[in-house]
């Protein structure tokens, strides 16, 4: 079987929708998952969602992405505590209560250490993986680390960018539950902390995957929804 390059979009401690995930793809080896980042935050459960994904780390190859959501962690843990209210506006609040505790700097520190050891992008030779936008004309390793973590698509839809590779983000949420694809750029986010979908995507075939909060496929859910009627 040839190998996969299976994106997944942001998941925002929703680990009962990525454990489906997982479960419907069955990754292999040979896979490589990249992880679009934003793993904390807004969900019920940081604490599980970054075991799981310490976990797939053995089953194949993981590439995980730093989000703008654990960028801020990250940097609250390294100091920079007039950035907590911020912060726990921005779903903070979850991520302590899935761990127990009452300040990030109490987290696990095997958590800690897998998002620093997350990419601020990942490149292949037909694609592009970066958590939030782009600048067209500056290769990936120069790109602004405010544009690749902060910089929403409803602010500005950056253009193709001159390598001609197709880029895969998320950031962005599609409030639609359907991927934007505008040719040159999939956005993945499909708003699942919204009550939408967790997404993934095998980029080469475009087989798609997306679960609920609940952990119910797509089609799951719709029968549900067309049974409740």
């Amino acid at each position: 079987m040839p190998n996969r390059l299976i994106a997944i979009g942001d998941i925002h401690g929703y680990s009962t929708a990525l454990a489906a995930l997982l479960e419907a793809i069955d990754p292999r080896p040979e896979d490589v998952i990249v992880t679009l980042g934003d793993y904390c935050d807004r969900g019920p459960d940081t604490k599980t969602t970054i075991g799981i994904l310490i976990e797939l780390a053995s089953r194949c190859r993981l590439v995980p992405l730093l989000g703008n959501h654990d960028e801020m962690l990250l940097e609250i843990v390294a100091g920079a505590r007039f950035l907590i209210a911020d912060w726990l506006s921005f779903g903070g609040n979850r991520t302590l209560w899935s761990y127990g505790c009452t300040s990030p700097e109490q987290l696990p520190a095997e958590h800690i250490d897998f998002l620093r050891g997350c990419q601020a992008s990942y490149e292949t030779d037909s694609h592009f993986f970066v958590h939030a936008s782009y600048l067209e004309r500056v290769p990936l390793a120069e790109q602004p680390p405010e544009v690749l973590r902060w910089e929403s698509l409803r602010d500005r839809m950056p253009g193709r960018h001159y390598s001609g590779k197709t880029a895969v983000v998320g950031h962005t949420a599609q409030h639609s539950g359907e991927i934007l694809d505008v040719g040159y750029l999939k956005c993945i986010d499909t708003y699942c902390y919204g009550g939408r979908w967790l997404t993934a995507l095998e980029v080469h075939s475009g087989e798609l995957w997306q679960a609920d909060a609940y952990g119910r496929s797509r089609g799951e859910a719709r029968r549900a929804a067309e049974g409740a009627d």
